[in-house]
């Protein structure tokens, strides 16, 4: 990862101040009818498309994108509702979540188009691109006297795009040939919400299918990675650490949930990757040099036991899964279960 843009990240964090959803929900509702709306549709791999809208759906927008939104807080403030971090509680009713934009690898990605390159960000034109390979919608929230920016994201399913070959739709009474080149419906739920970096979080399956983010299993990695940084003498690149590197990294995530840090010694895991083959660099001082992803997949792998020698053949193998053997259990004589 750039150096700039890991000091952005690190400046990122030292300014974060915590927002209030229940008081931008009040402060808005008094320009409500105001409002503009951006609406950038996100791909498969997180870049971003500028779209146009016809002044018609001005309406639908205020709708769609905020008033379940402002309906949701004032229920949630009427009736005591909190607002925590996902290290702090499971979705639970009477409980919003919330985490913030610089932990959520993809989050960040696409905020930096619009912070960094919005300029270069292309309109999307169905005649050139799939609206099926768009995986969801970015929707920037504008008004003069805003304090903060605020963005609505929401998953687009492929279930909810309808191409003009295909699609029939009724007129006057009768099934006729769909006129159009696509047509999406937009979900109507509360979703994400983003105000300023706060990341409001109505549902962690659509947090999980448009951004790809585990908020449970990135608390857990977390938690493990800085076991890890007690446990071992680690050396990186300046600029970087173990979280830096694992994070959006789902197989090196997936691995630490289960492990123990202090269930080995560093010296123990030096010399079994001596022996297994695994090249381990150690600095003067006795760190574990992690240079890059493929130094730091191997120090995960090796602390996940994925490495082992064949005592039948010799072989040395990176077990991909593992699945531990049940102790087989006694066979039981035929004479002796007939005896009483």
């Amino acid at each position: 990862m750039d150096h700039d843009i890991l000091a952005a990240e690190e400046q990122e964090k030292k300014n974060y101040v915590e927002t209030d959803p229940f008081a931008w929900a009040n402060n808005v509702l008094q320009y409500k009818e105001e409002l503009m709306f951006e609406i950038f549709l996100i791909n498969k791999n997180y870049m971003l498309y500028k779209t146009s809208l016809a002044p018609s759906l001005r309406e639908q927008q205020e709708v769609l994108f905020i008033d379940g939104l402002l309906e949701y807080l004032f229920e949630g403030a009427e009736t005591g509702m909190v607002v925590r971090g996902f290290e702090q509680a499971e979705a639970e009713t009477g409980v919003l979540q919330r985490t913030q934009t610089f932990k959520v690898p993809n989050i960040r990605e696409t905020l930096r188009w619009i912070h960094t390159q919005e300029s270069e960000i292309e309109n999307f034109d169905q005649t050139d691109g799939d609206l099926g390979k768009i995986k969801g919608m970015l929707v920037r929230v504008k008004h003069p006297d805003m304090k903060h920016e605020v963005y609505v994201a929401k998953v687009l399913p492929g279930s909810n795009v309808m191409q003009g070959k295909t699609g029939w739709m009724v007129k006057n009474g009768k099934f006729v040939p769909f006129d159009a080149e696509a047509a999406l419906r937009i979900p109507a739920d509360n979703q994400m919400l983003f105000i300023d970096q706060d990341v409001y979080v109505f549902s962690q399956a659509r947090l999980g299918q448009l951004f790809s983010y585990n908020a449970k299993e990135a608390m857990i990695a977390e938690k493990k990675v800085a076991e890890i940084d007690t446990h071992f003498k680690l050396s990186f690149p300046e600029g970087q650490s173990l979280q830096t590197m694992v994070e959006g990294k789902k197989s090196a995530i997936k691995k630490l949930q289960d492990i123990n840090p202090t269930s080995v010694t560093q010296d123990k895991l030096i010399d079994h990757a001596s022996e297994i083959g695994v090249e381990l660099m150690e600095d003067d001082a006795g760190s574990i040099i992690i240079m890059d992803d493929k130094d730091m997949s191997k120090f995960v792998n090796l602390l996940n036991d994925d490495y082992m020698e064949s005592a039948l053949t010799g072989e040395r193998y990176e077990i991909i899964k593992k699945r531990p053997l049940k102790p087989t259990e006694p066979e039981t004589d035929a004479t002796d279960a007939s005896k009483p």
